[in-house]
């Protein structure tokens, strides 16, 4: 089934054979996996992928395997909402959710990337797989090896939300907190993967976990009727997702499957921790490394893997990028909540508020269809609720005290918190 011809760099087009290996031995410039696109337009169409079963292998012409895929094999088309409610509060016309806060098995769209980096690194004969994670693809490194029956080793910072931490725990893995930023983390990692013989799905096997985000912008033109959004919103960490997005929907064009132009890209980022959003607002090339502050710890990547990618894809497609603080995130994950019963991590929080900023500046315009990319689950991350939200009323089990509550509504129905 495969129709990958091998890697090559971004930087310096250098190609190498499929490996695991993930920077180019000339330049260091990162290794993408490059197609044969003419194979795949002889055996794949549209009717055949709509033939298929609902999860993300019915691209799986696109995906980077030689082989069925072993991980993964109900992971993915989790629902595109079409977010009427919320449109109407930010005064827009077309607004869609994709909505990864349900995905299979751990709640975030890091299964679908884990899906690929597993199923290959069988592929390589691994059988231990490791990773340098902010959480969620903790989890999902933990899930689905214990699926596959893979012996794991996951790197954390040590204070992570305990949401993502007991949700890798569980699978039995093999979890080690790092005293220090997710950045410190991945160094140490680096020097680990150098050392012992594992499959690291974000370093050395990098370049074919990144493709399996390319399945979320398939995903959003499939069920948009295959059409791609006027404009997307997009969080940003490593910087990868935004990168593999814009990919899909280029690949999409080539294969003749949309005939829409390239939608504007935006990214979206914690104030906290946003050094791809101030090289795009100063117009740099160059990623200044932050030291992260946030709530948005999914998030809070101070120097991204990708965030020079993320900016050019940023700039090429004609879009922009904003930054929220932790305040705005808690207002926008209870406005998502409010409005279309969606519970995002603080990472969607990031976009829905980055969205509603870009909106209002006009940014993005009001009368074109937008898609605001949600990727985890707010189970995940309750701490950051827990001062701002409370239970308001404390009752007897009596009639007459609750009278005197209900009668206490404001002007929206709501009853009003207790002093």
């Amino acid at each position: 089934m495969g129709f990958v011809k091998g890697l090559k760099c971004r930087e310096c087009g250098r190609q190498y054979e499929k490996a695991s290996i993930h920077v180019c031995e000339f330049c260091f410039g990162p290794l993408e996996v490059e197609y044969d696109y003419e194979g795949i337009k002889q055996s794949i169409s549209i009717e055949k992928i709509q033939s298929r079963s609902a999860d993300m292998w019915r691209y799986k012409e696109l995906m980077p395997l030689d082989d069925e895929p072993q991980v993964g094999l109900n992971v993915g088309f989790t629902p595109l909402v079409h977010a009427k409610n919320l449109a109407k509060e930010l005064g827009v016309k077309e607004l869609y959710v994709k909505n990864y806060a349900v995905c299979y098995p751990t709640l975030s769209f890091k299964d679908r990337v884990v899906a690929v980096a597993l199923s290959k690194a069988m592929e390589f004969g691994y059988k231990i797989v490791a990773c340098a994670s902010t959480g969620n693809l903790a989890n999902s490194v933990a899930a689905n090896s214990a699926i596959a029956s893979l012996k794991s080793y996951i790197f954390i910072p040590h204070d992570l939300e305990q949401g993502k931490v007991l949700g890798t725990l569980i699978y039995g893995t093999n979890l080690v907190g790092i005293k220090g930023s997710y950045d410190e983390v991945n160094r140490l990692c680096s020097e680990i993967a150098d050392k012992y013989d594992w499959a690291f799905v974000n370093i050395n096997i990098r370049p074919f976990y990144a493709e399996g985000s390319k399945t979320y912008g398939y995903e959003i033109a499939e069920q948009l009727g295959w059409r791609l959004p006027k404009h997307i919103v997009v969080p940003m960490a490593g910087g990868s997702l935004i990168t593999k997005i814009k990919k899909a929907f280029g690949e999409l064009q080539e294969l003749g499957f949309v005939d829409d132009e390239m939608p504007a890209i935006y990214g979206a980022q914690a104030t906290g921790c946003c050094p791809i959003v101030n090289a795009v607002k100063s117009g740099s090339e160059l990623i200044v490394p932050v030291k992260p502050d946030t709530i948005a710890k999914s998030l809070a990547i101070g120097n991204p893997a990708d965030g020079f990618y993320a900016a050019k894809t940023i700039k090429d497609s004609g879009g922009y990028a904003e930054d929220v603080s932790d305040e705005e995130i808690i207002d926008a994950m209870k406005l998502l909540a409010n409005t279309e019963g969606i519970f995002t991590e603080t990472a969607g929080g990031v976009t829905v508020a980055s969205t509603k900023k870009l909106i209002d500046s006009g940014k993005i315009p009001r009368d074109e269809a937008i898609v605001i990319s949600v990727t985890g689950n707010g189970l995940k991350t309750q701490e950051a609720l827990t001062a701002a939200l409370k239970i308001g009323n404390v009752i007897n089990a009596r009639l007459t005290e609750f009278d005197e509550l209900y009668h206490s509504r404001d002007e929206n129905g709501m009853i009003a918190p207790a002093e």
